[in-house]
């Protein structure tokens, strides 16, 4: 499954696509529509213009990253390898649960923690920070942090992900 979409029986109007879209590194996307949103276009395709749309270099560099996802099978990549990262997150949060993480879930390589505030889920980001691994907020809120990796990341990298993240558990865990 490619989109996240396809895991329930959702049929959207709408399916933009983005930022990954153009290989991370040119700007490009997408925009789906539906029949019905589409239909009323045909008509008059000047409904929608764009004075910066159709650049040669990001559609070529668009075309290239559908090929490589659909060849590398990267969605399966995401779906297998995302499975064990989830189990093993879970399994790595367990014992600081309900003191200091609540949750942890996720789709695929999409992936959050949840903390009991947003001063322990900023002291988490932090201290992987300082392992070299790399987590967002969610918005202006590290009550739930993400780890986004790429669709390429190796178990073995998995694993350095999950040694940091006990880490910095175990060091918070005896700060409280």
């Amino acid at each position: 499954k490619m989109f996240c979409i396809e895991h329930w029986n959702v049929e959207p109007d709408i399916l933009c696509l983005g930022k990954a879209f153009g290989g991370g590194i040119m700007p490009a996307g997408a925009f789906i529509g539906s029949d019905k949103l589409w239909k009323p276009i045909f008509n008059n395709p000047f409904l929608h213009t764009t004075t910066f749309g159709g650049s040669p270099l990001a559609c070529a560099a668009a075309i290239a990253t559908i090929n490589v996802i659909c060849e590398e099978r990267l969605s399966d990549l995401a779906r297998i390898t995302g499975d064990i990262f989830l189990a093993k997150l879970k399994t790595t949060i367990k014992p600081y649960t309900p003191h200091i993480t609540l949750d942890a879930r996720g789709k695929g390589l999409m992936l959050a923690l949840e903390f009991v505030d947003t001063d322990v889920g900023f002291r988490v980001s932090k201290g992987l920070f300082r392992e070299r691994i790399l987590v967002a907020g969610t918005l202006v809120n590290a009550k739930t942090i993400r780890i986004e990796p790429p669709l390429t990341i190796t178990l073995e990298q998995v694993d350095l992900v999950i040694t940091a993240l006990d880490k910095v558990l175990k060091e918070i865990s005896n700060e409280i």
